[in-house]
């Protein structure tokens, strides 16, 4: 499954955030590939695109950050899957 994510965090976090994002890199779990992650450049909300075969392990890897980023995950679907989907 294919997930688009959005996240945003508000300013009194930016440097938490920051400091965090630069010891650790962000990665995800081995059950996730991250296919790419993109930050506005105002810097405090950007978008990822990654891949699962199981929403709990993208859950969990969101779940380190919930204390200062919100985050809006939305499952998404290949022109191919579409094409299915509407027969």
């Amino acid at each position: 499954m294919i997930y688009h994510i959005a996240f945003e965090y508000l300013p009194d976090t930016r440097i938490e955030v920051h400091d965090r994002f630069k010891q650790t890199g962000a990665p995800p779990p081995g059950e996730v590939t991250m296919v790419g992650r993109w930050h506005a450049a105002e810097g405090n909300r950007g978008w990822l695109i990654c891949e699962a075969n199981d929403t709990a392990p993208v859950a969990r890897w969101l779940q380190e950050w919930t204390d200062l980023i919100s985050f809006e995950v939305t499952p998404v679907l290949t022109d191919e899957q579409f094409l299915d989907v509407i027969g």
